[in-house]
């Protein structure tokens, strides 16, 4: 599944998600344990943008010694039952993710090549999310979250990706239009009513496109 993406640029971000800038930098591809702009509902009803981190556990919160494991992705069938996910689930702290692209393998060509995903007219997009906050030693708060993801089998263009014989995934892409009715939904129940397939049509898959590193400011 993808574990890794482009994210909105700081100087498009806060007038193509209408929040205000989130005050920091990021990285113009993340993977896990980077840091990356998400969209929250905050406690006056507006949207909000915080930096979290890529992963709902991060690294430095796994005690020494213990298992890690990735956490960048949930699956809609199981995130009301997975410890890491639950409770964020269930008391609805749901996020959009903006990005311009994402990047899954395919296999067509006999070997896995790599897809950068993103909309047909190049517009950043969002994707569907859960975040949780962190309570630090200094008494702040840090953020962490992890994308939602859901079958592909039948997805024209997302069921091209992965391994043959793998279960096809696809991240949840949210319709502008439902941007707001996402964050402010608090029945769990009625939230997956957005976990939906995107039109295939108003996306474009290009092939074998460079990796990216440098900082954004």
């Amino acid at each position: 599944m993808c574990v890794n993406f482009l994210p909105t640029p700081p100087t498009i971000l806060p007038q193509r998600f209408a929040t205000p800038d989130p005050f920091g930098e990021w990285q113009d591809e993340v993977w896990q344990d980077y840091s990356a702009p998400i969209i929250i509902q905050g406690d006056d009803g507006q949207r909000q943008a915080l930096l979290a981190n890529y992963g709902m556990i991060p690294r430095r919160k796994i005690p020494a010694g213990a298992a890690h494991f990735s956490t960048m992705n949930a699956r809609t069938e199981t995130v009301d039952r997975k410890r890491s996910y639950r409770t964020a689930w269930l008391k609805g702290y749901r996020c959009l993710i903006p990005m311009t692209a994402f990047f899954e393998p395919c296999y067509e060509s006999g070997r896995a090549e790599r897809m950068r995903i993103g909309m047909a007219d190049g517009e950043p997009f969002a994707v569907a999310g859960i975040w949780r906050p962190w309570k630090e030693d200094n008494g702040s708060h840090s953020f962490s979250f992890s994308q939602l993801t859901i079958n592909a089998d039948h997805h024209p263009l997302m069921n091209r990706m992965h391994r043959p014989g793998d279960e096809k995934r696809s991240l949840v892409i949210v319709p502008a239009c439902d941007y707001d009715e996402w964050l402010n939904c608090a029945d769990p129940a009625e939230a997956r009513r957005y976990l939906r397939d995107f039109p295939a049509e108003r996306m474009r898959a290009t092939g074998n496109p460079p990796r990216q590193a440098s900082l954004l400011g």
